[in-house]
This record gives structure tokens, C-alpha cells and sequence, in this order.
């Protein structure tokens, strides 16, 4: 069946003005959901900026004592009488610590002074006859030998009064060793004196903090030894909390095989600030920083510029820094960060930014990658009222 021309052609008009229409309507469409899209945050934002941050290395290691020194028994079979301190106490050099029973020794001290009486006694009288038989000399009453036997018998009796004195002088010390003294100032660490016990020389009774010194031992890598010089200033936080200043006295001189880390021995405040020569100190307090604790600390190694932002700016999503771009048209682009240094709330950032870059600082928690946002003016400070009112005439 065939149509009419002329309606052939209305039939082609009616279809190009449909489909013109239906592009109309999608446009519009379009421009009507762009109109109406609404941004899932208000934000406001920020630029990275140069910041001047310390630099810092981090060690761990363990707090212990500059040097113990071990007091022990020097008198041999004595029976210890009286301990005098305890752990914890702090003692002057030359204090009395122990005091071992003394009478065994008084009597062979006494015994002692007898013997050189009677050294001296008989050299005196040695002594006597030499210089009366060198007096005959020359003459017929006494003949060289008995002269020279007179001699003989004086050099005798005086050495056997030198060996007397000797003898005394042995025994005064074992009396002297009855009284168990401190070496140096500092804070008993450790006590095995125990009264009533019978005990050989060399057997320890104490050990002490010397000078109530402490040490920082931290281990640091081979590769970051050259960093480290001595005097350095380290901060140290013991695992009670408290944090002390210190500064490096010498850096080891061999590296462990195994760990490939050296140890750098790092000076401590004293355990309490008491001053030297004092003869009973407070003991530590608890919490304070004792030997044996672990410590954390850092190094300080001057300081650099960096490209910092602010805290809130920083994402951390899956264990990985993330900050997000405000681009032209208002989207966000999610960047993955690498961080570096922290100094207060400012983070430092070693790459994945441009300085250039507008970064969502408020609000950048609650955004994911493409999302549209709104970005809040920055407020101007407000005018100081007095200064905009007008003057009174």
C-alpha cells in the first residue's frame, strides 16, 4: 500500500521534531540534577607550609647503674654482730655499714703489743752490751770475735722488734677490718649480710649505687651510629613516666654481630638531687627512674625545614596517611601520604602533596575520594569595637 507524498513528508517532520524534543528533555534533565547536587560536607581547608622541626633519633635501651660497687668481708672467721643499713639507704664515703665481733682480734692485738715490749725489752739491752764492747775496742778485755757477736746480737734484737711492730700493725688492721665501710657515697642496691653468720674474707655484703649515678644504654644501629656524637643531648622516658635530660659520655667501640647495634651510654641525673657528703638521703620515691628500667628516648640532632600540615588534615585508613584535595569543581581527590616528623599538632609530609595543593583540614575524616564539598569562607578577624566607634567631641 503506498501513501501520498504529502504525508510521507509530514510523517518525517512529526519524527525529527520527537526526537529533537527527547535531546531537549535530557539536557534539561541534566542541567536540572547539576542544579540541584548538593555537597556532602561543609570544609575548610589549608595549605602545606615550611616549618624548621628538630631532628630526632629514636632508641630504646636500659637504664642500669653508672657502676655497683661490691662491699664485702675482709676479716677471716669473724662472726658479723651488727648491720647498720638497709637496701634503699643512701650512705657517705667511709660510713660504717657492718661490724663484725672483735674480741678474737683484741686478744691477739694485745698479744701483739706484749711481744713487741718484749722486743723492744731485749734490744735495749742488745743494744747495751754493742756499745759497751765497741768502747773496748782496741784494747786486750774483749777479742774481735765477742765484740763482733755483741753486734750481732743488737742487729737481731732490733729486727725482731721491726717484726714485732709489723705483727701490731697486722693485728690493728684486722681490727680496723671489723667495721665494714662504704667506698663512695651512694644508695645500698642489694643486701646479703646477715647477722650471726660466720663468714670467710671476700664474701659480699652489700652492693651500691656509686654516687647514686644512672646510665642510659641505648642501641643504635650500625647505620646510624656516624649520627651520634659525644655530647649529644638525649631525652629518656623510663617506664614509670618520668622523662630526664641526658647527654652521650661515650660512644662503644665494637658492634654486636648479631643485632648489628652498638650501645651509646648516655649520662643520667643522679637518682635523687641530694648533696654529696650527706650521711642518710631519702630514698627514691616510687615511680621515679630506677636501674633495671626499660627506657625509650630520641636524640636531638639539630633541626630542618619541612613541608608540614595540620593534624586534623592527616586520614589514616588501613595503617596508610591520606589527605584529600579540594579541586575547581568543588570534588575532592583522595592522595596517599608518606609522614615523616611531628612537632605539636603539625605533621611533616615527605611526599604524595604540593605546597600549592588546598587540603580539607576540618571535616577531611568524614569524606571519601570524589565526594563534593563546600568550602567555608575564611572568616575575617572581627574589628576591635572601641577602634571602629566613633570619637566623642
Amino acid at each position: 500500500m503506498q501513501f501520498p507524498r504529502f504525508t510521507l513528508i509530514f510523517i518525517a517532520i512529526l519524527a525529527v521534531f520527537t526526537a529533537t524534543g527527547g535531546i531537549l528533555m535530557t539536557h534539561a534533565e541534566d542541567k536540572a540534577a547539576a542544579v540541584t547536587a548538593k555537597p556532602a560536607l561543609t570544609v575548610s581547608t589549608a595549605r602545606a607550609q615550611s616549618t624548621r622541626m628538630p631532628r630526632q633519633l629514636a632508641a630504646n635501651g636500659n637504664i642500669v647503674a653508672w657502676q655497683e660497687a661490691s662491699v664485702g668481708a675482709q676479716a677471716n672467721g669473724l662472726v658479723l654482730r651488727e648491720v647498720l643499713v638497709n637496701v634503699g639507704d643512701w650512705v657517705k664515703k667511709d660510713q660504717v655499714l657492718a661490724r663484725f665481733a672483735p674480741e678474737t682480734i683484741n686478744a691477739d692485738l694485745a698479744q701483739a703489743k706484749a711481744s713487741l715490749a718484749e722486743a723492744q725489752a731485749n734490744a735495749t739491752d742488745a743494744s747495751a752490751n754493742a756499745e759497751r764492747a765497741r768502747r773496748l775496742q782496741g784494747t786486750d778485755a774483749l777479742s774481735p770475735q765477742q765484740t763482733a757477736q755483741y753486734q750481732t746480737a743488737e742487729q737481731s734484737a732490733l729486727a725482731r722488734v721491726e717484726a714485732a711492730k709489723a705483727i701490731l700493725a697486722s693485728q690493728q688492721l684486722r681490727l680496723a677490718q671489723t667495721q665494714v665501710t662504704a667506698p663512695d657515697h651512694g644508695v645500698i642496691s642489694t643486701r646479703s649480710a646477715t647477722v650471726g653468720a660466720v663468714l670467710p674474707a671476700g664474701t659480699e655484703l652489700f652492693r651500691m649505687v656509686r654516687q647514686g649515678r644512672l646510665e642510659w644504654r641505648a642501641e643504635i644501629t650500625a647505620a646510624e651510629l656516624s649520627q651520634i656524637k659525644v655530647g649529644t643531648i638525649a631525652s629518656v622516658t623510663a617506664a614509670s613516666g618520668t622523662t630526664l635530660k641526658g647527654r652521650v659520655r661515650v660512644i662503644g667501640p665494637t658492634v654486636d654481630p648479631q643485632s648489628r647495634a652498638a650501645l651509646v651510654y648516655v649520662d643520667l641525673p643522679p637518682m635523687t638531687a641530694a648533696a654529696k657528703g650527706n650521711a642518710v638521703r631519702e630514698a627514691p620515691s616510687v615511680g621515679a627512674v630506677l636501674p633495671g628500667m626499660f627506657g625509650k628516648g630520641a636524640f636531638e640532632l639539630g633541626s630542618s625545614q619541612a613541608l608540614t600540615v595540620p593534624q586534623q588534615a592527616v586520614v589514616i585508613r588501613d595503617g596508610f596517611s591520606y589527605a584529600f584535595r579540594v579541586n575547581r569543581d568543588l570534588r575532592v581527590t583522595q592522595l596517599k601520604l608518606q609522614t615523616g616528623r611531628r612537632l605539636g599538632t603539625q605533621v611533616e609530609v615527605l611526599d604524595g602533596i604540593q605546597a600549592e595543593d588546598d587540603l580539607v583540614v576540618q571535616g577531611a575524616g568524614f569524606l571519601n575520594d570524589g565526594d563534593l564539598v563546600k568550602v567555608a569562607p575564611t572568616l575575617a578577624p572581627l574589628a576591635n569595637p572601641a577602634a571602629s566607634a566613633p570619637a566623642k567631641k
